[in-house]
């Protein structure tokens, strides 16, 4: 979607705040018919801008607190390593995130987990699936803010 008017924007914010808001909600939200915030919405869905409605978890009563940042370095860039990297990393769902990098670092991943032993087992199944020339992990000590709202 290239371009979003006052009413899209308000439409996302209200969704990205609560996925759950009815259309009647909607509606009053951004002074929209039911019928008018469905278009809309089902317009963003059908050019991928909402890609998916999801529920978002507290991490400590789902079993998984502790946050990782691991920085991955490889020296090998072909095809294939990248191929046999994106397979490993679809693997493992302790990664919730996985992003490739300019600069000094060729990837970070975001890792999820209940403890540092559980890290621990993470790191030793992950590095057997694939080879790196390096690889370093930090620990969230407090999270400052974490969100998934993208600025509008």
């Amino acid at each position: 979607m290239a371009d979003l008017d006052s009413i899209d924007n308000a439409l996302l914010s209200a969704l990205q705040d609560d996925a759950t808001v009815s259309l009647d909600q909607l509606g009053e939200h951004a002074n929209l018919s039911r019928n008018a915030c469905w278009r809309r919405i089902k317009a963003m869905e059908a050019t991928g801008l909402i890609r998916k409605r999801v529920t978002l978890l507290d991490p400590e009563q789902a079993g998984c607190p502790l946050l990782v940042f691991v920085m991955v370095r490889t020296n090998n860039h072909d095809a294939e390593w990248m191929r046999l990297f994106n397979r490993a990393v679809s693997l493992f769902p302790e990664i919730v995130g996985a992003h490739r990098m300019t600069g000094d670092l060729d990837y970070v991943l975001r890792v999820r987990v209940a403890d540092v032993a559980a890290y621990d087992r993470f790191y030793k199944k992950f590095i057997a699936q694939v080879a790196v020339s390096d690889i370093s992990a930090s620990f969230v000590m407090e999270d400052i803010k974490d969100t998934t709202a993208l600025p509008l």
